[in-house]
């Protein structure tokens, strides 16, 4: 425990804290978030130290005096921090937790005034959040092929290890700058790491073998700390450590789409391989939940046939999208270090560890140790992104990704959180603004082409010589349609008809009961160049209604065909209409309207 209740005053608040503390941890085993707890309470007990003095001593959660300085406390929060920072709000609610978790054991006295604080909502905002942005897919395609390269280069570096200390004997009885003979004490623990640091002699003494080993080749290694390295580069090549163990997270983040946590937090227990797949057993701590989840294996690897092919894919990996190959290679490579470490069941990442007093620690894998966080990684693995290098921009990757195949669903690409959760944590990417702009734009070019497929308007020939069957053939129509309309036989009044017994505006098989005076709001309707003396002479019937009708009505009864008929005639040349407006005056045409068109005002 980094808290030491024995540094404040207020000793006796601090051990209250620090045990709800240990107890929270060991129950929730957060790891990177007990952090904020122990900071906390230190602040916590450093300003009731300040305010209360030598009677700080005394402070105790069981008294209600401790209000006035509670709330004091968590008011002055945000004075040492930035405008809008977080900080201040998650450790006033740290505090609260740990308060709440104390009143809901039967045995510990907590006040009722402090347990009513805590409970309630904390005084101080909780500042602004800005969301991390995942990963493009170049990113991500770059980040999985590492991964492999790496997983691939560590399964060869070991392999190599053991072969080596295979060649190898008791240095003793070979050598202590021999490499094999080195590795197969370690191997055979025969001899410790810390043997090796104290035994070896210095690095000007050392073979060429040893010195390229540590140094590489055509490198020297640092005198003083040449033993060190030689400790750490041994070991790693007899077990996998903290760094290699960066590239199986991400394959599995990719493979299965959850968590860090998650794909971390299983043991061998929790792993059931399928005929086709695997089974796994996930864990996830900030929601108390536990999944079953089944993965299964492609059915054969995905080629891309060009680089152009490639690009365009959504996801790749190499060499396949399998959870179950990627559980398997890493059970393989912790084999050693899990029998090592038997009190490690619930995680299949552990690793080796050689400490600064070289101890051999063969434990549970701790990825933001020093040197060797994700960032490291990618850093080594010449992986460059752009933002902050966190994993959980890697999830968010897998999260746009669903959601671009489900097509935007967010009931699809929540599948293991709320639709909440989904909308406050990761809807909040560039890639999925861009597909939530895509499916608005598409419902809309949707509903703007059914507004353009309505059976609101007739279609109009305008070509400039003879109207034939051809022409109308080539517009749409049947041979027997445009025969019929040459003919005249399904001349309605203001235009043609290619099926008056299918209008929209009757049962399916009577005739049309609305011609002509619908014909410009029909899809039936075909307006040829010999209807244009017709429509003139509609347009004036409609100019005369106009007059009569209020325009609310107007436009209610007669708007679309006004529209219409407006539209057909602006697209005439002057000397067409000059034309059929000499054919009216001849009386060579005429319009003929049902009685009804001339009696509903009469009333």
């Amino acid at each position: 425990m980094a808290v030491d209740p024995a540094i404040y005053r207020c000793s006796r608040l601090a051990m209250q804290l620090a045990d709800e503390w240990i107890e929270y941890v060991a129950a929730t085993r957060i790891t990177e978030q007990s952090k904020v707890y122990e900071h906390a309470i230190d602040a916590l007990c450093r300003y009731v130290d300040m305010v209360l003095g030598p009677i700080s001593d005394g402070a105790s959660l069981a008294d209600s005096g401790l209000f006035d300085t509670l709330v004091k406390w968590e008011l002055s929060l945000p004075e040492d921090y930035p405008p809008g920072s977080t900080k201040p709000y998650l450790i006033a609610r740290s505090v609260r937790v740990l308060i709440i978790r104390r009143d809901d054991h039967r045995d510990r006295a907590v006040a009722a005034e402090l347990a009513r604080l805590a409970r309630g909502p904390v005084l101080i905002n909780s500042g602004e959040t800005t969301e991390r942005d995942e990963f493009t897919r170049p990113e991500k395609r770059a980040m999985v092929r590492a991964a492999w390269t790496s997983a691939h280069a560590t399964r060869k570096r070991l392999n190599d290890g053991w072969a080596r200390a295979a060649r190898g004997r008791h240095p003793q009885h070979g050598s202590w700058t021999s490499v094999s003979d080195l590795l197969w004490g370690l191997a055979h623990e025969e001899i410790t790491v810390e043997e090796v640091a104290r035994i070896v002699p210095p690095s000007r003494d050392w073979s060429l073998e040893l010195l390229e080993f540590v140094a590489g080749p055509g490198n020297l290694p640092h005198p003083q700390t040449a033993r060190s390295a030689l400790a750490r580069q041994l070991l790693a090549s007899l077990y996998p450590t903290t760094f290699d163990l960066h590239a199986f997270r991400v394959l599995l983040m990719d493979t299965t789409g959850h968590t860090s946590e998650e794909v971390t937090g299983f043991g061998e227990a929790n792993v059931e391989f399928l005929p086709k797949g695997v089974r796994l057993t996930l864990l996830k701590n900030r929601a108390q939940r536990l999944r079953h989840r089944a993965f299964r294996d492609q059915e054969s690897p995905h080629v891309p046939t060009s680089a152009e092919d490639a690009d365009s894919q959504l996801n790749l990996d190499w060499p396949r999208r399998e959870a179950s190959e990627v559980v398997r290679r890493l059970m393989d490579l912790t084999a050693k270090v899990r029998a090592k470490a038997p009190h490690v069941t619930d995680t299949l990442f552990v690793c080796a560890v050689v400490r600064p007093d070289h101890n051999t620690v063969f434990d549970r894998w701790t990825p933001n140790a020093s040197g060797t966080t994700f960032g490291s990684w990618l850093a080594a693995m010449n992986v460059k992104v752009k933002g902050t290098p966190h994993i959980g921009r890697l999830r968010k990757s897998g999260k746009v990704e669903k959601a671009i195949l489900s097509e935007g669903r967010i009931a699809a690409a929540a599948d293991d959180h709320t639709e909440e959760t989904f909308a406050g944590h990761y809807a909040q990417g560039t890639t999925l603004r861009i597909l939530s702009g895509h499916t608005i734009a598409t419902a809309q070019q949707h509903w703007f082409d059914k507004a353009l497929d309505r059976v609101d308007g007739p279609t109009v020939v305008t070509s400039g010589g003879d109207i034939d069957q051809e022409v109308l053939e080539d517009s749409g129509l049947s041979a027997h349609e445009a025969d019929d309309i040459i003919t005249g036989q399904l001349d309605m009044g203001v235009s043609h008809c290619k099926n008056p017994y299918q209008s929209p505006y009757s049962r399916p098989g009577e005739l049309c009961s609305v011609a002509p005076l619908r014909c410009l709001e029909c899809r039936n309707a075909w307006i040829l160049p010999s209807n244009l003396p017709q429509l003139l002479l509609f347009k004036a019937h409609l100019e005369r209604l106009r007059r009569l009708l209020a325009p609310q009505a107007f436009s209610r009864l007669w708007g679309q065909s006004w529209v219409n008929l407006k539209a057909v005639l602006d697209d005439r040349s002057p000397e067409e209409l000059a034309q059929a407006r000499k054919h009216i005056e001849a009386g060579q045409a005429s319009l003929d309207l049902p009685l009804a068109a001339h009696t509903e005002f009469d009333a």
